[in-house]
């Protein structure tokens, strides 16, 4: 059996925890998690397709950074976090974010295959049921096009690993499951196809892509 997070999230659980980190996010996490995000927009950018999906669009820190051609839809299921997003949206005249939405990413509303591209940035730890939200988005993608994931996944072995153990039990108060394992998100053929990318800082985050 593959690894598993110690402590479910729940949606209540997970927007507490974004309520309080919502006005400081981008000072806390926006620097540490920037390579990943700069990855996982320009694989975005080069790949075929204007729709896309954002899914946990949190405070909009990738939005600025999409081409122009691409039409982005973002969701997250934090009203505080969506309020600096559309923030964001109006200060920089983000024209090609067509709708940022208050939705649970496991279960959207949207049709099937409505999107070229579906991208999760650092949401795939946070989600309840990762396995869902994977089936979600290939649902809501359309056939011969492209789910993305940028996200830290535990360890094999090492400090690391007995680190990401230890910080496991603080998964409600952190929003986020240490401890999360690739296996939780994607079954074992997906795993198999996907292309995956280490990135920085010092490899601690992973870009995964694959074809639908």
């Amino acid at each position: 059996m593959p690894p598993s997070p110690h402590t479910a999230l729940n949606a209540d659980a997970v927007k507490l925890a974004y309520r309080r980190w919502a006005m400081v996010y981008d000072a806390v996490f926006g620097s540490i998690s920037s390579f990943g995000r700069r990855c996982a927009v320009a694989e975005v950018n080069r790949l075929p397709g204007t729709k896309v999906l954002e899914v946990g669009v949190g405070t909009g820190l990738a939005l600025p950074s999409y081409n122009s051609d691409k039409r982005i839809t973002g969701i997250d299921l934090s009203t505080d976090m969506l309020k600096k997003a559309r923030q964001r949206v109006a200060r920089q005249n983000l024209s090609n974010v067509d709708n940022l939405y208050e939705m649970d990413a496991e279960a959207t509303d949207f049709e099937t295959g409505s999107f070229d591209i579906a991208v999760g940035m650092f949401v795939a730890s946070v989600v309840p049921n990762p396995d869902l939200l994977f089936a979600e988005l290939k649902r809501v993608v359309k056939p011969g096009g492209h789910i993305l994931f940028v996200n830290h996944f535990l360890a094999q072995k090492g400090m690391r690993y007995y680190i990401e153990r230890v910080m496991a039990p603080a998964s409600k108060a952190l929003g986020w499951h240490p401890d999360f394992s690739i296996e939780s998100l994607l079954p074992p053929e997906a795993l198999q196809r996907a292309v995956l990318q280490p990135v920085h800082p010092f490899g601690l985050f992973t870009l995964v892509h694959l074809v639908r």
